[in-house]
């Protein structure tokens, strides 16, 4: 994300004019809150409209105001249809790799950032300006490169084309069982509105005598209490409020920390980013071998025991900081990289099984949704930083209650953190015998 390249700076701009310490939070937070509010709309235009080239093209226009952001709902609803469950996982792993690579590796370009000192017509261009303008030329290159190599596909799957399957399962044709571990995910999600199973997969989708689909209105029978409220969608979207929020507020805090503690500069936090780039990139390519081998449930739990431990940690050594620059130094270092490790695992487990959970049908919107919340929680976490860079007992308490409560919740709701597909699987087997 090329809003990342401001971090290392934003700290010591406030600082120039002579802006209390909250304001940081305040600066951080107005980024997500234009997406908050438009990921679920671009999300259903892309479900209506089953297209996304269009909507990257239209948000990405906006995005230095925040609202291209909201296309990101519209890019995992492609992602979702476009895949199939048992690879989804590994996908969203790649992903989101390129998504926190950026957002961690975005301050790097500060190391020659830092270096602009001259006059852009009535502008003045220096370290602290260069970010913005930097960030206004690539995203006029996205719009280039979304024109030249990206194309809409079709779904990789549909309702009618699982309904055949089912048929000559039916009839004994072995050699169509492979397909079930393809085809099955819209079943799937029948399964997420039990009452409506039989009438939403006859009124969503007709098929002509040519095999040709019409498609329907995505968001008839549909409904956001039956959808959003279940046991485990619920923890789902606190597990990615909760790894949003602390992220956010750890961001915040990092650079008003190393510079009391290390008296970091610019290139001192760019060379940081850079580091924690690198390691958030092999993290996720590592969840995305793991995935295929590991379930995302167990991805998730994980993922949930080294983000507590990294919180502990970051309690104990780095809120009251002893022993000399040498030790303060390395127990930071530790803290951050404990951190770092534990995202990707949450990160990519919580939306691929989110992801299965949720009715394909409707997934633009649902993930609209998801990072909805994601976006409050980007909001309220630099707010909450920003206003207690000093007092970190408060502010890592704080985020370690929020881990122990997911931690909890997904210990209760492990059996419902789960892909349907082997349920339906059996229940068609069943209904075939």
């Amino acid at each position: 994300m090329v809003s990342a390249v401001i971090l290392p700076t934003i700290w010591r701009y406030l600082q120039i004019l002579e802006a209390p310490p909250y304001f940081l939070g305040l600066g951080l937070s107005a980024f997500s809150l234009s997406g908050l509010l438009t990921g679920p709309i671009f999300g259903f235009w892309s479900d209506r409209s089953k297209t996304t080239k269009s909507i990257i093209l239209f948000s990405n226009l906006f995005e230095i105001a925040g609202i291209g952001a909201g296309a990101g709902s519209s890019i995992f609803g492609f992602l979702t249809r476009s895949t199939r469950p048992e690879e989804r996982a590994g996908i969203f792993a790649a992903i989101m790799a390129c998504r926190q690579a950026g957002l961690l590796v975005g301050p790097a370009f500060n190391l020659f950032l830092r270096l602009c000192d001259f006059k852009l017509g009535p502008f003045v261009v220096n370290k602290y300006t260069s970010p913005g303008i930097f960030m206004c030329l690539l995203w006029v290159l996205v719009q280039f490169v979304v024109l030249a190599m990206y194309w809409d596909v079709p779904p990789i799957c549909s309702e009618g084309g699982a309904v055949m399957v089912e048929m000559k399962q039916e009839e004994g044709d072995e050699e169509e069982v492979p397909l079930m571990g393809s085809d099955e995910e819209p079943v799937n999600t029948y399964r997420a509105v039990n009452s409506d199973q039989s009438e939403t997969s006859t009124s969503s989708e007709t098929q002509l005598d040519d095999g040709a689909e019409v498609v329907s209105n995505p968001f008839k029978n549909f409904s956001a209490s039956r959808e959003f409220l279940r046991e485990e969608v619920v923890v789902l979207l606190t597990a990615q409020f909760i790894t949003l929020f602390n992220q956010t507020a750890l961001e915040t805090m990092v650079t008003p920390l190393t510079q009391r503690l290390f008296s970091f500069g610019e290139l001192g936090n760019s060379l940081m980013y850079s580091l924690c780039g690198v390691e958030v990139i092999l993290g996720f390519f590592f969840v995305r071998w793991l995935s295929r081998k590991v379930a995302d449930r167990a991805v998730l739990a994980v993922g949930l025991v080294i983000c507590c431990a990294a919180c502990i940690w970051c309690l104990i050594f780095l809120c009251n900081p002893r022993g000399g620059y040498g030790w303060e130094l390395t127990a930071f270092i530790i803290g951050v990289f404990l951190q770092l490790l534990g995202l990707p695992f949450v990160a990519v487990s919580q939306v691929s099984l989110f992801s299965k959970v949720t009715a394909e049908k409707t997934q633009g919107f649902s993930q609209g949704v998801r990072r909805s919340v994601g976006g409050l929680a980007t909001i309220l976490g630099p707010l909450w930083a920003g206003g207690l860079t000093n007092n970190l007992y408060i502010m890592l308490g704080m985020m370690l209650a929020l881990l122990i409560m997911i931690a909890v919740m997904t210990v209760l709701s492990y059996d419902r953190l789960t892909e349907p597909r082997a349920v339906q699987c059996a229940q068609s087997s069943d209904s075939g015998g």
